[in-house]
């Protein structure tokens, strides 16, 4: 299989504030790559095919000026080629006793006893994880998979690529399900349950936080979007949450959290709430007290 490569430069300086652009509008397909030597940077895409590519590109030019200064180029990929470029970039990481592997590594990463392996396939089918929102997130969920063993639901609200739901049933989460409003990333999440050997044993769906939250009572629900939709919907998210369960927020910049923490202070307002900074981004965590169901 070949792929076409989308390559166009952007100002080193302004790399950061692109790969926050490409989180806020979801453009999972894109990447920015950065040469700190030689102070050059790019936004790179990988596409199927020349349609594809090309339709992609002009899409992103109104969304995003810079990458309008200049002329994007192209170039056909062979599925080696493409493959062996990312292993430059991708390397295990490991937080507790969860690790996130590429999986060229399956038949050689030593795994310790006791720990469980996410395989990661870098790409257009799945991202890294290497984002801080996403392991902001994990952190927690290993945290609390210490704490709660495999009992309770376990939500993922807006699951993009799986990433999220499946580390939680490697952690030995017995019920997991994860929705996003988009077909193609439930799709794309299935296929990723496979690759880890965990279909069937996690359920994906197509919803929205109105109704992919109906009548959910989770233990641990976690919700990596955008700040502005957090706050617009705090309130399905808050009843989605079971006594004693706890709602996991990230998508958050830290100039931002502020602004959550207090919209989510005025609908849970004797939850107790912490947060974490990793780089630019900050999470929340929320934890329900432990007392009569609400019917």
């Amino acid at each position: 299989m070949s792929l076409v490569e989308v390559r166009v430069e952007i100002p080193s300086a302004e790399a950061e504030a692109v790969n926050e652009l490409l989180l806020e509008q979801e453009l999972a397909a894109w990447s920015v790559f950065e040469d700190v030597v030689v102070g050059r940077a790019w936004l790179i895409g990988l596409f199927p095919d020349q349609t594809a590519a090309r339709d992609a590109a002009a899409a992103l030019r109104p969304l995003l000026p810079l990458a309008a200064q200049a002329e994007p180029g192209y170039r056909e990929m062979a599925e080696s080629e493409w493959r062996d470029s990312y292993k430059t970039h991708f390397h295990p990481w490991q937080f507790g006793r969860l690790h996130w592997v590429p999986v060229w590594q399956r038949e050689t990463y030593v795994l310790p006893a006791g720990h469980h392996a996410l395989w990661l396939d870098p790409g257009l089918a799945f991202g890294t994880g290497n984002h801080e929102t996403t392991r902001l997130c994990v952190e927690r969920l290993v945290a609390l998979a210490d704490e709660f063993g495999t009992a309770g639901l376990v939500v993922d609200a807006g699951c993009g690529s799986g990433i999220l739901a499946l580390s939680a049933a490697k952690l030995g989460f017995r019920d997991v399900v994860g929705f996003d409003n988009d077909l193609e990333a439930v799709r794309v999440s299935e296929e990723n349950a496979v690759l880890n050997e965990l279909n069937g044993q996690v359920r994906f769906f197509v919803g929205d936080l109105v109704s992919g939250l109906k009548d959910v009572q989770a233990q641990v629900l976690m919700a990596n979007i955008l700040a502005d939709v957090l706050i617009r919907y705090a309130s399905h998210l808050v009843q989605a949450v079971r006594p004693g369960g706890v709602l996991i927020l990230s998508g958050i910049l830290a100039t931002e959290v502020a602004q959550v923490r207090a919209a989510f202070g005025q609908e849970a307002p004797d939850w107790a709430i912490e947060s974490k900074t990793m780089g630019d981004w900050s999470d929340l965590e929320l934890r329900r007290p432990a007392g009569v169901l609400e019917l």
